[in-house]
């Protein structure tokens, strides 16, 4: 037997080569394992989030990442009788404010306000739109004084009354009433509870806004927990067992999907392992067989959680579950050569790197052009995984091509299962090519049932999302009793280069929408420039203030003969002459104040200094007129109306249709790299049609079913291309030495396949819809592509072709 072109025999340097090998590998697993400890593991889902994305679409990404949706909890506490949950309600918001990992927590008291109060109290004169020359002029001032006694008999005159002396134009009044959602939560004994005849228990309601990064899932856990001990607290003090509460919110939504992808990979990382093991153990009948078996297995997750790491610098808990589908692929590279490399005197390692490495090495070449498709993915997640693939595969061929022989140079010996899987194998290949036509109709059926099902492809983000239907009811029911407003799930984005640019831009946003407020076109809308105008409108409302003796000369004239005396009103001559000086309100003071949750809400601030203000709006019915809302800002610089769940809808079609054109070149890949190897037309048909069909029958499976298609299932395709390139190019091996099979390979291959097969299904019973998707596609896949290869492997040898293992 001569040995490949630069092998050395195994006998010449036996220790040498074999310290040097298991040297150099144990290195670079203890190197891994210190990268490894380094290593941040992460479960947020805005991983699943597109990379890149236009200034408006970058705008929702940046708020559901880190914006105030991600650290908002709604709370709802249910049971026991009014008072009861009345007073749990004060009892637990006093408890968050105090605290101090909530910036801001509502529920309705208006001590909870008492910082923006006066903030509108002490600049009423800056921020008042009303406040221009004409206001103080004898008949602005009669006009607004008028207005404001007639406010006294209504429920509104208890708050005008303290404040009449200093402010008889109702300047305060006309603010508030600016800042009142259209829709605000039912207040009952001073605080929100739910809305009648919602179908709903009878609920006391809070809004908590926690402190810090939306992306701090520790420090959201932590603040969650706090909310579920003060109430324990607050139920206990007021001795009310039968209180309930209900905690909801995108914070809620990522602790717990984080526990739920932990917990999840460690179920499957468990019970992949035993499962295998004991499949394994049977078939090879060794125990030290089974232990070298897993060594690719464990040598390829550990370099794809390293390379993920040293390129992404940090993994993905969804990807770190992906590995354990390597279990089932993985393993396949070790029961090849342990099964078909048996030999006597220590040279079976030779004759299956002559033999069977080549188809090995061609197999790992077309899986790894699938899986560089995912590199190209807009959605960092799917990158990583792409990534992980690349680099576990590699790692596990690796092992199997340089360590496996050093340990078991004579693959397996143990019978086990061995010869049922040959004779299993052997009389299906018998039968299976006489059923091509049958295939070739079932493809055809699934072509069709595809083209014509319309709805296949899935264009929702929430199709990766492992957040329950009933945790999704929950949150929809306290939103809609809390309703503070933007329900429509619209809002104009208005951006900037620097905080004033953007302000004045929202300025001119707002006076627009006012208009369609005035026609009922939309029911209102929220805007920062309401607490924070420009500085060129505070300047130009500063300047309107009138000196002390004209504003004096002033209200003479307006108050004569009228019920409120100039004399009385001397605080408000004061309060106007002290607004005249009154330094003007910039961001950063507003950040140093009570208005910074509200601020949080309504803009963001960019790293490069850039500014984008958001004005929520509020629809009259359940959506706004978009297109009657952009017609009204025609014109208006960096200005425009977005649609949450339109733009969601938009963003993942559009990186839908980039998946699609990313996994028909990763097929294309495949294909060229077979073409290049093969060198033979007739071959690379032979070995593309099994492929092909697996992935018509897997699409015509999901359509059937009434399945969507969405990224996921595109993945698991690949996945199918990959792994079922394995086995085409095994047959096509055999078919290449004359059709005889061997005991061996007929038995690796179908060993190979379940294993596979029990990977992937394992995972397609997962909750995380990430993980499921994938292993619903290639479970079934996978199956169909070995049986697909035998039922296609060409008839009779055809020797002109060359051999992969000229590449």
């Amino acid at each position: 037997m001569n040995t490949p072109t630069g092998l050395q025999p195994l006998g010449a340097l036996s220790t040498r080569h074999r310290a040097a090998v298991l040297a150099l590998w144990l290195a670079a697993l203890l190197l891994a394992a210190w990268q490894i400890t380094r290593t941040p593991f992460t479960a947020d889902l805005s991983a699943f989030l597109p990379a890149t994305a236009d200034a408006q679409q970058q705008v929702l990404i940046d708020q559901i990442r880190s914006g105030a949706p991600a650290r908002t909890l709604f709370i709802g506490i249910e049971g026991g009788d009014t008072a009861q949950r009345v007073a749990a309600s004060k009892q637990l918001a006093a408890k968050l404010r105090e605290g101090g990992r909530f910036d801001q927590v509502s529920n309705g008291e208006n001590d909870a306000w008492a910082g923006v109060g006066r903030w509108m109290v002490e600049r009423r004169y800056l921020l008042s739109p009303a406040v221009t020359p004409e206001r103080f002029t004898p008949a602005g001032l009669r006009e607004g004084i008028d207005e404001t006694l007639s406010l006294l008999g209504t429920p509104a005159g208890t708050a005008l009354k303290p404040l009449l002396d200093q402010d008889p134009t109702g300047e305060v009044q006309r603010i508030a009433e600016s800042m009142i959602p259209v829709k605000s939560p039912r207040t009952e004994d001073g605080v929100w509870v739910s809305r009648e005849l919602n179908g709903t228990p009878p609920r006391a309601l809070l809004l908590a806004g926690i402190r810090g990064d939306g992306a701090d899932l520790d420090g959201q856990q932590a603040a969650i927990t706090s909310v579920r001990e003060g109430f324990a607290a607050v139920q206990a003090a007021l001795n009310a067992p039968q209180l309930k509460l209900l905690v909801s919110g995108a914070p809620v939504f990522s602790v717990d999907s984080r526990a739920q992808i932990q917990g999840e990979v460690e179920w499957l990382a468990l019970t992949g392992t035993l499962v295998m093991s004991a499949l394994l153990l049977v078939a090879f009948a060794s125990p030290l067989a089974l232990a070298v078996a897993l060594l690719p297995v464990a040598t390829g997750i550990v370099a794809g959680i390293v390379v993920v790491s040293l390129v992404f610098g940090n993994v993905h808990g969804v990807t770190l579950g992906f590995g354990s589908t390597l279990i089932g692929e993985a393993v396949d590279y070790a029961i090849y050569y342990l099964i078909q490399a048996r030999g006597q005197g220590g040279t079976g390692w030779r004759q299956w790197l002559r033999g069977n490495w080549p188809t090995v090495r061609l197999g790992l070449l077309t899986s790894l052009c699938g899986f560089a498709a995912l590199l190209f993915s807009g959605f960092p997640g799917l990158q990583q995984l792409g990534v992980f693939s690349l680099a576990g595969l590699v790692g596990a061929v690796l092992t199997t091509r340089f360590v496996l022989p050093v340990l078991r140079p004579d693959g397996t010996h143990g019978q086990g299962l061995r010869r049922p899987l040959a004779v299993a194998s052997r009389a299906a290949m018998g039968w299976l090519p006489r059923t091509r036509w049958l295939w070739l109709a079932l493809g055809l059926a699934s072509l069709v049932l595809v083209w014509q099902r319309e709805g296949l492809w899935q264009a929702e983000l929430s199709s990766l999302s492992p957040v329950s239907k009933e945790a999704l009811a929950l949150d929809a029911s306290l939103r809609a009793d809390i309703s503070t407003g933007g329900e429509g799930g619209a809002f104009v984005v208005v951006q900037g280069p620097d905080a004033e640019t953007t302000l004045q831009r929202a300025e001119a946003a707002a006076a627009r929408l006012e208009a369609l407020v005035n026609t009922q076109a939309i029911a209102g809308f929220d805007s920062v420039t309401r607490f924070l105008p420009s500085l060129q409108t505070q300047r130009q409302r500063q300047a309107a203030l009138p000196e002390p003796a004209a504003l004096q000369a002033a209200l003479a004239e307006a108050t004569a003969g009228g019920p409120l005396r100039a004399e009385r009103l001397a605080p408000f001559v004061q309060a106007v002459a002290q607004a005249k000086t009154l330094p003007l309100a910039t961001p950063e003071m507003a950040r140093n104040s009570a208005l910074a949750p509200l601020l949080d809400v309504l803009t963001l601030q960019h790293p490069d200094g850039r500014w984008t203000v958001l004005l929520p709006l509020q629809p009259v019915g359940e959506t706004v007129p978009l297109a009657q809302i952009q017609a009204a800002l025609q014109g208006l610089p960096q200005t425009q109306v977005l649609d949450i769940g339109g733009e969601l809808g938009r963003m993942y079609t559009r990186y839908l249709g980039e998946a699609r054109t990313q996994a028909a070149l990763g097929g294309l890949g495949v294909l060229l790299v077979m073409a290049v190897a093969l060198r033979s037309g007739r071959r690379v048909l032979a070995v593309s049609q099994p492929l092909l069909l697996a992935v018509l029958l897997c699409l015509g499976g999901l359509a059937l079913l009434q399945v969507p298609v969405g990224i996921l299932h595109l993945v698991g395709l690949l996945l199918v291309v990959a792994v079922g390139s394995n086995y085409a190019l095994f047959f096509d091996m055999l078919q290449q030495g004359g059709g005889a099979a061997d005991d061996d390979t007929l038995s690796s291959l179908l060993l190979a396949n379940v294993t596979t097969v029990l990977g992937f299904g394992l995972i397609a019973v997962s909750d995380i819809k990430a993980l499921s998707a994938i292993g619903q596609v290639v479970a079934p896949g996978a199956l169909l592509a070995l049986v697909l290869a035998a039922a296609f492997v060409p008839r009779g040898p055809a020797p002109t072709a060359r051999s992969p293992g000229s590449l």
